[in-house]
């Protein structure tokens, strides 16, 4: 993958020293004793966690850390146990996901959810909110909603330039590449003008090709002064994009801080690999080469490890 073209990062987002749970300077997301149980596993406990505005925050952890159902827990999509959490100073208990994205606060997921037998401009259509055609008398008299529709259509297909899917907007959505779902769902959940963006996993199952493109769209949405929180494997990423990343493990967070400084903390090694080992784990967990060699030199060396080469390797074998 080519790395990002660097951007200016935001500094100063916090207050004193950093521990998990630190406060931030200016924090969009609030979070206090939020708890989430299924039987007898919590799979989330965090203590106190605030999200700063106008940064790209990057959530990181193992598999089973708790990170997609914090997700699922500030946008709506389940209920805590127990604890209270706002978004730009607004309390979200109770309040359902679609009111929350309302609100501007909106999320895509790991599993791209985009109505597959529709094309993609109704697709983004969908995304906006507010619309008047949506009401069952008002759609009987097409003069009340025809001008929104065409304004509607219009930022659509702005988005869809700017994501270059222009040329599928008359396509299916059924018909689009992995990547490009990917794509259309944060093309549309742009079309509410968000100040909070959460994706889940925003790389996962994504070719090449079109991961350059998508980075460089979450970039895109910080320029243009929007909040992005973001779950990701890919610890390469994670270093050239985010300028704060928080830990999580076994439900809790765990760590938090600049992305070179959590790389190499000792809680956070502990997480992945289960004891403390001295390794920086970008090393590990990235698309950073691990082995170093040089063919001219070494006969027997061949080309640099990654992350990528050792979970390929592990889906072969799944399949024997």
């Amino acid at each position: 993958m080519t790395a990002p073209v660097p951007r200016p990062k935001t500094t100063n987002l916090h207050i004193g020293e950093i521990a998990p749970g630190v406060r931030k300077t200016d924090p969009i997301i609030v979070a206090d004793g939020v708890t989430r149980t299924f039987g007898g596993l919590k799979a989330v406990d965090v203590e106190h966690l605030e999200i700063p505005r106008g940064a790209i925050t990057a959530l990181i952890g193992p598999n089973g850390a708790g990170k997609t159902t914090l997700f699922n827990l500030l946008t709506g999509f389940d209920r805590p146990n127990t604890g209270s959490w706002s978004f730009d100073g607004t309390d979200l208990a109770r309040v359902p996901a679609h009111k929350v994205a309302r609100m501007g606060l909106v999320r895509t997921f790991q599993l791209t959810k985009a109505l597959g037998r529709l094309s993609v401009m109704d697709n983004m259509k969908l995304g906006a909110t507010g619309q008047v055609g949506e009401r069952f008398w008002q759609s009987l008299v097409p003069a009340l909603w025809r001008s929104q529709d065409e304004a509607i259509e219009k930022r659509a297909e702005e988005l869809l330039v700017k994501f270059k899917l222009d040329a599928k907007k008359d396509d299916l959505a059924a018909g689009l590449s992995g990547g490009q779902k990917k794509l259309l769902e944060m093309a549309r959940a742009l079309m509410t003008d968000p100040a909070l963006v959460m994706l889940d996993e925003p790389m996962a199952g994504v070719n090449p090709a079109l991961t350059q493109s998508l980075l460089d769209h979450i970039l895109d949405l910080k320029d243009e002064g929007m909040t992005v929180l973001f779950v990701e494997h890919d610890m390469h990423m994670v270093r050239h994009i985010a300028d704060w990343v928080i830990v999580m493990a076994e439900g809790k967070v765990v760590a938090e801080g600049a992305p070179d400084e959590v790389m190499k903390n000792p809680a956070v090694v502990d997480a992945y690999l289960g004891a403390h080992q001295e390794v920086d784990l970008g090393v590990v967990t990235g698309r950073i080469p691990v082995v170093e060699a040089d063919p001219t030199t070494d006969p027997e060396a061949s080309a640099h490890v990654t992350a990528e080469d050792i979970e390929a390797e592990a889906e072969q074998e799944d399949q024997k």
